[in-house]
């Protein structure tokens, strides 16, 4: 894992009419790190991430991806950069098979327009297989056939394989067995290990501190603070999650103080 952030979110701002959702917040990842998101219901995670994604605008702020400004003005520039999303309903079309997942969208063709089946089945199996995703029987069986943790796999396979060099996964456990869990939670480590930034969204502090190296805290759409998970508990996480004050606002009371006296 190198110190340079891929990602670099600096001050960024974003209002829906009178909401203030996001405010100046700052926000990195780098690359072979699992960066945790987490906060309250109304944090602004889903935001920040949808700012990020090209689904939403923001007002002030700028986002360095590998260390040069870009402009993301909707999900095919976001995808142009390498990034990512694995949204929380996975997109994915139960009626059709882990193949045509994959290429949803995306598939080969000859100069005929004729699909390149094989082409599509070797690399499907190719990536899987980087991923060491070895439940799935056949990458011919429909989607509606797989469970929880086999879906999260393919979305997530779907997601790296066109190159991608950020991922993020929103809630990617959620309403998963113990088995299913322990199936993504590896995935989501083995990404990092090839050295993919990922960013982590979720409400369960035990997955959280069992895979990412930092966690992001934002609360009522501010950045509370980053921290390491080896230098860090639960419980602090949870303080800073629900009574934390954001670390610039904190700054400002204090210049202000200091001021004063």
């Amino acid at each position: 894992m190198t110190d340079t952030p891929l990602l670099d979110i600096r001050g960024l701002s974003k209002t829906f009419g009178s909401v203030e959702a996001l405010t100046d917040v700052d926000f990195e990842v780098r690359p072979g790190e699992v960066m945790a998101l987490v906060g309250d219901n109304g944090a602004g995670k889903s935001t920040l991430i949808k700012c990020v994604a090209g689904i939403h605008g923001y007002d002030s702020g700028e986002i360095v991806f590998d260390g040069e400004p870009v402009s993301i003005h909707g999900p095919k520039d976001a995808a142009r950069l390498g990034i990512e999303v694995v949204y929380q309903d996975l997109a994915l079309c139960d009626n059709l098979d882990v193949v045509q997942n994959m290429y949803l969208g995306r598939e080969v063709h000859d100069w005929l327009y004729r699909l390149k089946e094989p082409v599509m089945e070797q690399h499907t199996a190719e990536t899987l297989k980087s991923l060491a995703v070895t439940t799935i029987r056949s990458i011919r069986q429909p989607v509606a056939s797989l469970s929880g943790g086999q879906r999260q796999s393919v979305a997530v396979a779907k997601a790296v394989q066109w190159n991608s060099r950020l991922v993020i996964l929103d809630e990617p456990t959620a309403a998963l067995g113990v088995a299913q869990t322990r199936q993504v939670l590896e995935l989501v480590k083995r990404l990092a290990e090839q050295g993919l930034a990922v960013v982590l969204i979720s409400h369960n502090l035990h997955d959280i501190f069992e895979v990412a190296t930092r966690i992001t805290v934002l609360r009522l759409g501010r950045d509370v603070g980053v921290y390491e998970r080896e230098k860090t508990t639960q419980q602090e996480v949870v303080h800073a999650i629900t009574a934390g004050i954001p670390t610039k606002v904190a700054g400002i009371a204090e210049a202000e103080a200091g001021v004063a006296t």
